[in-house]
């Protein structure tokens, strides 16, 4: 065996080997599982394995399909409102007499004045306040006022945030559920404001639809002084004797650069604020340095008492802490310093990358759902579908590849065993690389593993054929194979890369189904690359170089 060959061989069987290892290990086991051999070499076993490395989609295991409709406009009109209120509050504070603060549509707040002396700074003032970047003011005479509406495109970004962070809270309360891989992602157009929600092996709608409309809660809770990390709860519960206003808390806030802070406060049962009290939160770039800031504001009534417990607990701990409200199980997502009085807004300084941020932020405004939700589409898979589909779909796949096989055998003779060799190591890479990047086998996946096996023999076709073209005007075996390779290499790249491209429109423009059919392609067509050319090509050197002398005849 000369040494290509051999280099060829060694890296064949590595990667067939891994392959076998990504399929049937049993990496898909509970922490405290205990091993054995049985679990590598039981035929039950394996095949235990293989279900639980390969994840089944909706349309195979069967569960629960819901379509979530987000009321949008919910969102806007809770801005609309808090504005209102924050125009009262400062108007008062700045002593100016207004007849009175309405909202008569939704992104619209009127105020309306005994005459026009102050409208140059009540509009300053609200603007100010509003965000004149996304609100915009003009005077009415007739009674006299200003009419603060929302500008078209700052709506169309609540509206969409609203809806984003619905599918977020809506994916925290579905995990909670201890669904095993779920989907949750947008439906159709941006506009339409929809969610779909897909859980395998959940076949109770009503469950589901409970605990999406469950709630968490959002509580600000001073943490008592001087803030003491204790490393378990029963260490911290040690130095509570009698002291029922107070209670433990567990936190795991991740650190930037740093390993993440774990483990328990001792903080005050009564809360400072409740999300309640909660006007915004968002991520933003730190002002000095590297990283970024989770900026928040408050309504009026949350910032009053706000401001009155910061000023009096300046260098004291401030616990951000999310209430489960089922169960009132409780988790600090974060615990910052207050290093000055705060009012109406905040900043929580924490090094916190971009991601992080913009997480913190969602957290903060997760207490509960931004806007109303109504179910549109909502219907129970029952596994015996599934279960015809995996059938139907494996017997469409092995019927294929035996007729392929037999085709192969009876027109390329010796040579199709080469081809034959090529399916199954493509089929095996195929199944290792859904298990590998976590895809979703679906009934669209199938399809495409059935595409795969009609791409593969195209190109064994187009590689043997260009060798007999070769063979037939005079040339010998193994400058056929040469040419015969070369020749089909660039066709074959070109038919593969335009397919992988066209699946990535797929992928990006696709639902769930369509995904998982684009997904189980590209994954086939790399792998038919590999065989196709590689491995082919390994195995007619050792065709050719068989008992240390060159053949003559090749059987195509």
């Amino acid at each position: 065996m000369n040494k290509n060959l051999r280099t060829r061989s060694i890296f064949i069987g590595i990667v067939t080997l891994g392959s076998l290892i990504l399929i049937f290990a049993p990496f898909n086991k509970d922490k405290d599982y205990k091993l054995s051999a049985s679990d590598f070499f039981s035929p039950a076993k394996l095949k235990k394995n293989l279900t639980e490395n390969i994840r089944l989609g909706l349309d195979l295991k069967g569960g629960t399909h819901l379509v979530l409709q987000v009321q949008a406009d919910d969102a806007i009109n809770a801005i609309t409102l808090g504005n209102r209120d924050k125009a009262e509050e400062i108007l008062k504070k700045e002593k100016i007499t207004v007849k009175s603060i309405t909202v008569p549509a939704n992104g619209q707040v009127v105020v309306e004045t005994a005459d026009d002396k102050e409208h140059s700074k009540i509009k300053d003032k609200l603007l100010a306040d509003f965000g004149s970047d996304g609100w915009e003011a003009s005077t009415r005479s007739n009674p006299p006022g200003l009419v603060f509406n929302l500008k078209t495109r700052t709506a169309d970004a609540i509206r969409d945030q609203a809806t984003e962070q619905a599918k977020i809270i809506v994916e925290q309360r579905i995990n909670a559920f201890g669904v095993a891989e779920p989907t949750i992602q947008m439906r159709g157009r941006k506009e339409n404001h929809q969610i779909l929600v897909q859980m395998p092996g959940v076949d109770d709608p009503e469950r589901v639809k409970k605990l999406i409309q469950g709630g968490t809660k959002l509580e600000l809770m001073a943490v008592v002084p001087p803030g003491q990390l204790y490393r378990t709860k029963e260490e911290a519960l040690a130095t509570m004797t009698g002291q029922t206003d107070k209670e433990v808390i567990e936190i795991s806030e991740p650190r930037q650069g740093r390993s993440p802070l774990q483990g328990w406060y001792i903080v005050e049962k009564k809360p400072v604020v409740t999300g309640n009290d909660l006007r915004n939160a968002q991520g933003i770039p730190a002002q000095a340095g590297a990283g970024y800031n989770v900026q928040f504001s408050l309504k009026p009534g949350g910032s009053e008492k706000f401001g009155t417990w910061t000023e009096a607990n300046v260098g004291n701990l401030l616990a951000i802490v999310l209430r489960d409200v089922r169960d009132n199980s409780a988790k600090i997502k974060s615990a910052p310093s207050i290093k000055s009085k705060i009012t109406d807004s905040g900043v929580i300084e924490g090094s916190f990358t971009r991601e992080e941020s913009e997480d913190l932020g969602l957290v903060l405004r997760s207490g509960a759902l931004p806007a109303g939700i109504t179910y549109i589409e909502e219907r129970t898979v029952g596994p015996s579908l599934g279960a015809d589909s995996i059938r139907q779909g494996v017997t469409a796949s092995i019927v294929g590849l035996a007729l392929v096989v037999l085709a192969m055998l009876v027109y390329y003779r010796l040579s199709g065993m080469n081809a034959v060799v090529g399916l199954v190591l493509n089929l095996l890479i195929l199944l290792a690389g859904l298990a590998l990047f976590g895809a979703t086998l679906t009934l669209p996946g199938i399809a495409g593993v059935i595409l795969t096996i009609g791409m593969a023999v195209d190109s064994n076709v187009l590689i043997f054929e260009r060798i007999r073209e070769e063979l037939r005007v005079g040339r010998l075996v193994a400058s056929a194979v040469d040419i015969g390779f070369g020749k089909a290499l660039v066709t074959i790249i070109d038919t593969h890369v335009t397919t992988i491209v066209s699946c990535a429109f797929l992928y990006l423009f696709g639902t769930g189904p369509i995904r998982g059919f684009a997904v189980t392609l590209v994954i086939g067509l790399l792998a038919n690359l590999f065989t196709a050319v590689y491995v082919s090509r390994s195995m007619f050197i050792w065709v050719l170089n068989r008992g240390g002398r060159r053949a003559e005849t090749l059987s195509i």
